[in-house]
């Protein structure tokens, strides 16, 4: 079968398929299409500029590009890298609903969409090129946390669960599909946002190989309506956040930061590296953003 991933260009993205493309790529075909953030406009409060460090600029600009150069690959693999487990390598695909994105999707003749942190919000036109639909792992139970950033919501409000949810895209309205299924777990306050993020996958990859799986061979996808109270959530405002930094929450601990991402390097590497142990991930922080402001513990 035939499956074209939309993701977006960030570490929560990467790790997820870095979890889902091994497996997929044994017994389907993979596309992969990334944005290049999630939303239109750019993050102006200085929090979420970090998140935004933490994120995107770290990975894209600093530790995959060398990593790249030299064709060095840790435990887990670089966008690039994971071109091992695709038939082509990975393309930007900002407008996905505009004549050139809708080619690039039915190019891929895809049987299922898969979608996860994807960027943009998909127009009827889209929805319908592949043959089986389209599928969303939403970082967030649903319809309690639609919209963007539900683990924030979720630490902010002191849930006692995170989760995800699978679920159909079916219109250009947005986390209001049929529900396949809910994964949870009990959401721990003592640990930083990014690991609360990344924990998510861990749970629910599973989940949607299953679902791939079950539909190649042609079974049907028990799924329901979502019930329950349904909240729809922008990106954080201004007071949201200082409600995070109240309750005692981070953007990311330096231990559980620089233990990720020393995984994507090879356990022998010369002194082209970035250094992310703790020490050099609080040095180059410091250097990138306004350290009196940061959300990180060293």
């Amino acid at each position: 079968m035939r499956i074209t991933l939309l993701a977006n260009r960030d570490l929560p993205s990467n790790y997820a398929l870095n979890l889902l493309l091994p497996r997929l790529a044994k017994d389907h075909s993979c596309a992969l299409f990334l944005s290049d953030k999630v939303g239109g406009k750019a993050a102006q409060h200085p929090d979420l500029q970090r998140l935004q460090f933490l994120e995107q600029t770290l990975c894209n600009d600093l530790l995959f590009p060398p990593l790249d150069r030299l064709d060095a690959t840790g435990e887990l693999l670089t966008f690039s890298g994971l071109g091992t487990w695709l038939q082509q390598p990975w393309r930007r695909l900002n407008d996905p609903n505009s004549e050139a994105g809708l080619s690039a999707l039915s190019a891929t003749r895809p049987d299922v969409v898969m979608s996860l942190r994807y960027g943009r919000i998909l127009q009827p036109e889209a929805i319908n090129i592949p043959l089986q639909g389209v599928l969303n792992l939403h970082s967030g139970r649903l319809p309690k946390y639609r919209g963007v950033m539900a683990t924030f919501r979720a630490m902010v409000a002191a849930d006692t669960q995170l989760g995800t949810t699978l679920h159909w895209i079916e219109d250009a309205s947005i986390d209001t599909g049929r529900i396949v299924n809910t994964q949870s777990a009990p959401l721990d306050q003592r640990r930083c946002y990014l690991s609360n993020v990344l924990s998510l996958y861990d749970l629910s990859c599973a989940s949607v190989i299953d679902a791939i799986d079950a539909i190649s061979i042609h079974q049907d996808l028990e799924s329901s309506q979502a019930e329950g109270p349904s909240d729809y959530f922008s990106f954080p405002s201004a007071p949201d956040l200082a409600a995070f930094q109240a309750n005692g929450c981070i953007w990311a601990d330096l231990d559980f930061l620089s233990a990720t991402l020393q995984r994507y390097q090879p356990p022998a590497w010369d002194g082209t590296q970035l250094d992310v142990s703790k020490a050099g991930l609080a040095a180059l922080y410091r250097t990138a953003l306004n350290p009196e402001a940061a959300h990180c513990r060293s």
